[in-house]
């Protein structure tokens, strides 16, 4: 027996108003359709097939490796999508099992998926109804007299009687691979959309003797995403979700509802969260770091001890036990060294800060090199773009940067060197040296009063 996993992709989800594909919009780090590909990978198939239709080469590129693209032009319903993934496959016999999901339905679990997978055993086949108490736009589950599946109509199709009916397709099925060809080739389509319905299958199946098993699923797991409201009521189920399995693994959360953790981040015990924390992408926090409040990090790594609060992190690498924020803006290529600090005000882009080396505040810090146990004083600026390259500035070990210095680059100031306050430094400075570069400094005697005198004319000439 072979199990093949077929994804349903192809739709543009006009509700949702956007010419990104729907199911490359994203809910808690992972697309729609990564979520779906996700829970199919817990069923272990030997093939997976992705549909794909509006936006096919966007979506395609998304793709794992192990995932097939196969188009779907015209997009002619969900029986047509179907039949189009089977002549993909070739001949398919009694034996094997396919499994038919939609990429828009992210809470699917895998516990789910396999209870489908086992189902279709004597049964010809398995699908997954649910029960809701505004079944609106859902095909109706409609049963006989004796309570056993009889159909699945459509809303568009259905009559006040079934409209009113709450168990609904849940979109998903499970068939033997030669049963769902055999009645794939019976289907018409006979209905308002004039559309091949992959649940008109069912009828034609039953009234061939088949048996098809119903698999009844919690609403919320189900949970189809046509609109950004849905999108935003799947996201918090997944965030809620990650944040319990996060807690359970040792992870302090302040305030669950107010922490943002993608679907890729990597959390150690011992990590505290604060609330405003949003984590994205390839993320990395290690053990007894604490961050938050209110900070943003995407793709960067924080460390074993780090502090970073009030803060915004791209591509960037906190030390461990360094100090980030508050207010600091860590841009792509910042690498901080351990016992570091980037504090209140500062941002630092494509710059290595060196062990206990400090950036206190008020600074920005660009295409820099800065030593260990360096520190640079406030309001200090590399400039490093001259209007048309960036440029270097490598700074040494165990320097003092003075307040509102300047580094013009490219420039290189030795280890231990020094600069004055006020300072625009434009040449390399040698190790150990002072260097200051400020007009000498003027006083004129008597200037407030003579200030003061002069007002009081002006005041009299107006009057």
């Amino acid at each position: 027996m072979s199990l093949v996993a077929v994804v349903l992709a192809a739709g543009q989800g006009t509700r949702m108003k956007s010419e990104t594909p729907k199911v490359l919009h994203t809910a808690a780090g992972r697309t729609l359709l990564g979520w779906a590909l996700e829970s199919i990978a817990g069923v272990a198939p030997d093939r997976v097939l992705v549909v794909v239709g509006y936006g096919a080469d966007q979506v395609a590129k998304t793709l794992p490796e192990k995932a097939e693209a196969v188009l779907q032009q015209p997009q002619l319903g969900t029986g047509h999508a179907t039949s189009i993934a089977l002549e993909h496959l070739g001949e398919l016999n009694d034996s094997d099992v396919v499994i038919i999901t939609n990429a828009d339905m992210p809470l699917v679990t895998k516990e789910l998926l396999s209870t489908v997978v086992d189902g279709v055993g004597d049964s010809a086949g398995v699908m997954v109804s649910t029960a809701l108490t505004e079944p609106f736009g859902y095909g109706r589950v409609v049963r006989d007299s004796d309570g056993n599946l009889a159909r699945v109509v459509e809303e568009r199709d259905a009559t006040v009687a079934e409209k009113a009916l709450t168990e609904v397709n849940a979109g998903i099925f499970a068939f033997h691979g030669g049963v769902l060809a055999s009645g794939l080739r019976s289907l018409a389509p006979e209905n308002a959309q004039g559309e091949y319905y992959l649940p008109d299958v069912l009828p034609v199946l039953l009234s061939g003797g088949y048996r098809i098993e119903v698999v009844k699923a919690d609403p919320s797991e189900v949970l189809g995403v046509n609109s950004h409201d849905q999108l935003a009521q799947a996201e918090a189920v997944l965030r809620a979700r990650l944040n319990r399995g996060w807690q359970r693994e040792g992870v302090f959360m302040q305030d669950p509802d107010r922490t943002y953790i993608g679907a890729d981040v990597q959390l150690a015990p011992g990590v505290r969260l604060y609330p405003g924390v949003h984590l994205e992408g390839s993320t990395k926090v290690e053990a007894g770091a604490v961050v938050g409040p209110e900070v943003f990090a995407s793709n960067s790594t924080i460390r074993r001890g780090a502090r970073v609060w009030y803060s915004v992190l791209r591509d960037a690498d906190v030390g461990e036990e360094s100090e980030v924020g508050p207010y600091a803006s860590l841009r792509p290529g910042t690498e901080m060294g351990s016992r570091s600090k980037a504090g209140t005000f500062v941002e630092m882009k494509n710059t290595s800060l060196g062990e206990d080396a400090k950036v206190p505040h008020l600074s920005y810090m660009g295409d820099a090199t800065i030593g260990e146990r360096t520190n640079v004083g406030a309001g200090s600026i590399t400039c490093n773009f001259d209007g048309y390259e960036k440029h270097e500035t490598v700074i040494g070990d165990d320097v003092f940067i003075g307040s509102d210095t300047m580094l013009v680059a490219p420039l290189t100031i030795g280890d231990r060197a020094v600069t004055g306050a006020g300072s625009v430094i434009t040449h390399d400075v040698e190790d150990g040296a002072l260097a200051l570069e400020r007009s000498d400094q003027k006083d004129i005697p008597g200037y407030a009063a003579r200030r003061e005198q002069q007002r009081h004319q002006d005041a009299q000439t107006e009057d």
